[in-house]
């Protein structure tokens, strides 16, 4: 009977390590965006290996990329973390995200009744969520009614780093939708938001989104302050 790794060719045990180190890092991207994995919280490879069902060698190299995109720090001998921000950071996401998200909303095409439904079905399910008092799953599908709208642009490469910026802070967001009222002051926006896309209104929509990010802005701010480490550059 045949070995089938040794079998197969070294190009496609390198495709399936490939593979496997990208749905890890999907996996702990996930992990942190949900909350299970905390900042400053660390990340066991062993235990990690484990729950994925893969070996530590894919965890490694998702390590090393989510260490990359600062989504995870490492520290020499001690291992890698749950990235924690400081306000110095904080308030660089934001700069950024500000700057690049306009620069997208400016791009966007007018929208296909095909793609106008899509985008009103998924928020359709963050409202579905918000009146299930999922705030998880609300977190989630806010998430994907955004990028449903940013991904039309042609500037790709802009919304793969805004999608990274997204991460970075989303475990600070937690707080904001604990509030009814945040809850129901995002739902409204999101109507806005729709109804300046069918119209074509960038204009309009780019108020909208500087309007929605300064509320997340706030509320992802406070948790920051309550969990921050020491900032170099506020001493």
């Amino acid at each position: 009977m045949s070995n089938p790794s040794a079998d197969s060719a070294p190009g496609d045990r390198g495709r399936d390590g490939e593979r496997a180190a990208a749905r890890v890092v999907e996996e702990i991207e996930r992990l942190i965006v949900t909350g299970e994995l905390l900042p400053g919280q660390p990340i066991r490879q062993v235990l990690m290996a484990e729950r994925l069902g893969v070996s530590r060698l894919p965890i490694r190299e998702a390590l090393r990329q989510l260490a990359a995109a600062g989504l995870v720090d490492h520290e020499h001998n001690v291992g890698y973390t749950v990235a924690r921000l400081r306000q110095s950071d904080f308030d660089q996401i934001y700069l950024m995200r500000a700057a690049l998200e306009r620069e997208i909303i400016a791009t966007l095409p007018r929208f296909t009744d095909e793609v106008l439904a899509e985008i009103r079905r998924l928020g359709d399910l963050v409202v579905e969520a918000a009146d299930r008092g999922d705030l998880l799953e609300m977190r989630l599908r806010n998430h994907a009614f955004h990028f449903a709208i940013f991904e039309q642009s042609p500037l790709n490469l802009v919304v793969g780093e805004v999608r990274r910026l997204w991460t970075l802070a989303m475990p600070y967001h937690a707080t904001y939708l604990y509030d009814p009222a945040a809850r129901a002051r995002v739902l409204a926006e999101h109507d806005q938001m729709i109804e300046a896309l069918a119209e074509h209104d960038n204009d309009r929509l780019d108020e909208l989104m500087n309007l929605h990010r300064q509320g997340g802005e706030t509320s992802a701010g406070t948790m920051l302050r309550a969990t921050r480490p020491p900032d170099p550059a506020e001493s």
